[in-house]
């Protein structure tokens, strides 16, 4: 496969994977402030769930599209390193949601609304230098 269309899925699903990266905690959010409402809850706690697993599927073919560039392509250097410790503190971010998620599904309690509210900041700090450090190593 060419190098440009390795490049373009890793970029895609990277981009997919984010948009549940963003969106997993605000329905974390919703979840926390539906209070003692089943039906609305429910539907919340299914629509986590799925996503959850949208989500690990579009890191599984950001990963398989990233290595590939990585190692047959050659693409990387020391701001790879960082990049890449970037990536997993967002993915043990994701976790922790599914954690979360799971908890929650179990009948547990959830942090407040606002507590989670600035919780979902958490993978945009992440994201903004490793997106800088990709642009910036290609743009150099």
């Amino acid at each position: 496969m060419d190098h440009l269309w390795v490049k373009t899925l890793h970029i895609l699903f990277v981009i997919a994977w984010m948009a549940a990266v963003f969106y997993l905690p605000r329905i974390l959010v919703n979840i926390a402030e539906a209070g003692h409402e089943p039906a609305v809850r429910e539907r919340l706690l299914l629509m986590a769930r799925r996503l959850y697993g949208f989500g690990h599927i579009m890191f599984g073919a950001m990963l398989l599209f990233g290595a590939t560039l990585w190692l047959h392509y050659k693409i990387g250097g020391p701001w790879m390193h960082v990049k890449l410790s970037l990536v997993a503190l967002i993915l043990f971010f994701y976790i922790a949601c599914g954690k979360m998620m799971k908890k929650a599904a179990a009948g547990g309690t959830l942090p407040s609304g606002k507590a989670l509210r600035w919780f979902n900041e958490i993978p945009l700090l992440l994201a903004i230098p490793a997106i800088y450090l990709a642009v910036a190593k290609t743009l150099g």
